[in-house]
């Protein structure tokens, strides 16, 4: 921001949507500013006044000297205030006094209307602003409000495009510092972030609460409609789409819909034919990395999932939710339309076209359509010859496992 005191001029970054009040904690420190306040006052203090203190490092400049001098410890380094408990050092009394209310637990700001409290007053005026429902800073390009002027800043890069802060390993660009740095945890890999009780470690803190709730069990978000509960608010906002039938995001190809983004960017590389992940033993792509991740189980043998009353391993773990149902009888998918209930939800599907008369696979050769893909690959055996199952006592191949099976009881 640049602010010029020998005119009666103010050019800001920052919008004032109202007059803002001042707040006083419960100690009557002064409420702090944000710079955008300060400039405001002190442009109407020193309207015609003509003096100012001048960085001779960044020309940044100061309507006082003392300002000038905390400044200026930017460039020096100076940091002459110690907390005399941990060590740390800061460039102002007031930074000191702030940071020693973490060792005191002191919080002497207090809101009037809920008794909530913090350590500096700043932090209580946002508070404040939940309860009045004030948005002071307001982007004059579109009218959105916001609480803070950082939050207005992040928003204007949207408009502009800006992205200040680059990666210096492969020049990405990014909005947010916290973006970057999070990115440069992909370089270095660094997961600073630890499980206290299995030490599984994390690039993000809520990457870890998440998983955290793996072992307590906990899900915060709950469905309206039907009451089921889920650990993320994003997977609540995805399943009740399944309620509303909103399907947000389309194909710009075929126009067919998707509940996630996810799904669509799948779905796009039907079209484009892109298999980004590799197998690093057989060369196989895969358009997934779960798709490679379950494949090269295939190579390892490793069967990560175990049923906990019969024992049965299994490589993924909805194949062994699946297998469960076995065991408690549990066909959680019914139709509409004759009450008819399925342990899947892909079996509920292939159901429902005895219905609709639906077959969505055809044949490319003879035209003939069929309910499901496994079907039409049985079929199209028929055209290309193929025989993959063959006995092991007298070679004879057969196109179907099931002709197979029925074979081998002859020997």
């Amino acid at each position: 921001e640049a602010f010029y005191f020998g005119h009666a001029r103010l050019s800001k970054t920052v919008k004032l949507c109202r007059e803002r009040r001042d707040y006083r904690g419960s100690s009557g420190e002064p409420q702090q500013h944000h710079d955008a306040d300060e400039a405001e006052k002190s442009l109407s203090r020193s309207e015609h006044l003509k003096k100012y203190f001048r960085c001779g490092q960044c020309g940044k400049r100061f309507t006082t000297s003392g300002s000038l001098t905390v400044h200026q410890r930017i460039h020096t380094g100076e940091k002459s205030y110690s907390c005399d408990e941990c060590g740390k050092s800061f460039t102002t009394s007031g930074s000191l006094t702030v940071h020693q209310r973490i060792h005191t637990g002191e919080k002497p700001y207090s809101c009037d209307q809920c008794g909530k409290s913090f350590v500096q007053s700043a932090q209580l005026t946002l508070h404040q602003r939940i309860h009045t429902g004030e948005k002071p800073y307001c982007c004059d390009q579109c009218g959105k409000s916001f609480v803070r002027s950082d939050h207005l800043t992040l928003h204007q890069r949207r408009h502009t495009g800006e992205k200040p802060y680059s990666c210096d390993q492969c020049g990405k660009s990014f909005v947010r510092s916290n973006q970057l740095t999070l990115h440069q945890r992909r370089h270095t890999g660094e997961k600073p972030y630890s499980c206290d009780q299995c030490g599984k470690s994390f690039t993000t803190s809520q990457n870890l609460t998440l998983h955290q709730r793996t072992h307590t069990g906990e899900k915060p978000y709950s469905c309206g409609q039907c009451g089921k509960r889920f650990t993320t608010s994003g997977s609540l906002t995805v399943h009740q789409r399944i309620h509303t039938g909103e399907k947000p995001y389309s194909c710009d190809q075929c126009g067919k819909s998707f509940v996630r983004s996810a799904q669509l960017t799948l779905h796009q590389r039907i079209h484009t034919g892109e298999k980004p992940y590799s197998c690093d033993q057989c060369g196989k792509s895969f358009t997934t990395s779960q798709n490679l991740t379950l494949h090269q189980r295939t190579h390892t043998g490793e069967k990560p999932y175990s049923c906990g009353q019969c024992g049965k391993r299994f490589t993924t773990s909805g194949s062994l939710t699946v297998h469960q149902r076995i065991h408690t009888g549990k066909k959680p998918y019914s139709c509409d339309q004759c009450g008819k209930s399925f342990t899947t939800f892909r079996n509920l599907t292939v159901h429902q076209r005895t219905h609709t008369g639906e077959k969505p696979y055809s044949c490319g050769q003879c035209g003939k359509r069929f309910t499901t893909s496994g079907s039409l690959t049985v079929h199209q055996r028929i055209h290309t010859g193929e025989k993959p199952y063959s006995c092991d006592q007298c070679g004879k191949g057969f196109g179907q496992s099931g002709h197979l099976t029925l074979h081998q009881r002859r020997h």
